[in-house]
C-alpha cells in the first residue's frame, strides 16, 4: 500500500506568501511576511476570472492555476484550485497529480472525465453543468470535451498548494536525458520506428 502525507497542518491563522526573489533560504513552501502586514488583498485573486487559452497545445486545453503568487494568502493552506478550458473535442491527456487529490466541478459543456486505479480498473462519467467527480491522489486521470465544437470549462479543487502535474505520454516519451531506447520498446512492445515516430510527435 502506498501512503501519501498531505500537506503539513499550518499552525497560525494564515501566512502570506512572501514571494521576493531570491530567497535567503529554502523550506517546504514559501516563508511568510510579518502578520501585522497582512490585508485583505492577500486572500483575493481574479486570477480564475478569464477563459485561458486552449491553442497553446496540441490537445487543445488550457489550465490556471492559484498560486502562492497570484494568491499569497494561499500558502500553507493545502489547497489550491484550478480553471480548465477545453475547446471542443479537446482533451486534458491522462495525467497525474502526485502530492493532491482533486474534486473537479463541470461549469459549462459536457464532459467525459475518468481515472484508473492501480489495479488498473477504469471509473469513467460523464459530466454535465454542476455535476463533481474526484480523482484520488496520484492516480491517472483525464478529462474530455465530447462536444466538438463548443468549448467546456470546469473548476477543481486539489488538496494541496503545490499538486504538480505530469502528463503520462510526454513523462515517458520526452524525458530528459530520454529513458534508454531497449527501455521502452521492452516496457511498451514497440519496435525502433514505432519508438521514433512516437517521440517526434509528442515533441512536436
Amino acid at each position: 500500500m502506498v501512503r501519501a502525507k498531505s500537506d503539513p497542518d499550518p499552525i497560525q491563522d494564515y501566512c502570506i506568501a512572501d514571494n521576493r526573489s531570491p530567497q535567503p533560504f529554502f523550506i517546504n513552501g514559501k516563508p511568510c511576511i510579518d502578520p501585522n502586514q497582512a490585508s485583505s488583498s492577500h486572500f483575493v485573486t481574479s486570477a480564475l476570472s478569464k477563459p485561458g487559452n486552449t491553442k497553446t497545445n496540441r490537445y487543445g486545453y488550457n489550465a490556471t492555476l492559484t498560486n502562492t503568487v497570484n494568491l499569497p494568502g494561499l500558502n500553507t493552506l493545502g489547497l489550491t484550485l484550478a480553471r480548465i478550458d477545453i475547446a471542443g473535442n479537446g482533451l486534458y491527456p491522462p495525467h497525474s497529480h502526485p502530492r493532491a487529490s482533486e474534486v473537479t466541478t463541470c461549469l459549462k459543456g459536457i464532459l467525459l472525465v475518468g481515472f484508473v486505479d492501480t489495479s488498473n480498473r477504469l471509473f469513467t462519467q460523464q459530466l454535465k453543468p454542476g455535476e463533481s467527480f474526484v480523482f484520488p491522489r496520484g492516480l491517472i486521470h483525464f478529462i474530455y470535451n465530447i462536444d466538438s465544437l463548443g468549448p467546456a470549462m470546469t473548476l477543481s479543487g486539489l488538496s494541496s498548494q503545490n499538486p504538480g502535474t505530469q502528463i503520462a505520454s510526454l513523462a515517458t516519451f520526452t524525458s530528459n536525458p530520454p529513458i534508454p531506447d531497449f527501455i521502452m520498446k521492452k516496457a511498451f512492445q514497440i519496435s525502433d520506428s514505432d519508438l521514433a515516430k512516437i517521440r517526434k510527435n509528442l515533441a512536436d
